[in-house]
């Protein structure tokens, strides 16, 4: 089965705040409303992520691991990111699991602070062989 931590109802409440001041263009350390068509209903989800950059390269890290809006990616191939009045199309592709280790630890680098509670014991420290291991639990989507 893979691998889920459903978020909290403080959690939940929270993140709708965090996704609306988003939506209007205000990011809190690094937030980004996320748009994605919803793969059994057709209909716009909208969802709060953060956007991690390596290199000039965006990347979509689901440290909650099989989300809604992960499947809804895999579904639809493509995003929207961004405020309301000026949502930026992309192109998602997954990320192997080989390639995840290093985006896993500068994810982690960056917002350890705020995932800890559910990234099964991981920390920017962990080894690469860690990462490796709980790699494919952790999907990773590349923003072309």
């Amino acid at each position: 089965m893979a691998h889920y931590e459903p978020p909290s109802t403080a959690e939940r409440l929270g993140n709708a705040l965090i996704r609306r001041l988003a939506e209007v263009g205000i990011s809190i350390a690094g937030t980004r409303a996320l748009t994605v068509r919803g793969r059994k209903s057709g209909k716009d989800r909208n969802v709060v992520v953060n956007l991690l950059t390596v290199d000039g390269a965006d990347y979509l890290v689901a440290p909650r691991g099989n989300t809604e809006w992960v499947r809804n990616v895999r579904a639809a191939g493509e995003v929207r990111l961004g405020p309301r009045w000026h949502r930026i199309p992309a192109r998602a592709v997954e990320v192997s699991d080989d390639d995840k280790p290093e985006l896993l630890r500068r994810y982690l680098q960056k917002w350890h602070w705020q995932v800890k509670g559910y990234v099964g014991g991981l920390t920017p420290d962990s080894s690469d062989a860690e990462l490796r291991d709980a790699a494919p639990s952790f999907p990773v989507f590349s923003l072309r």
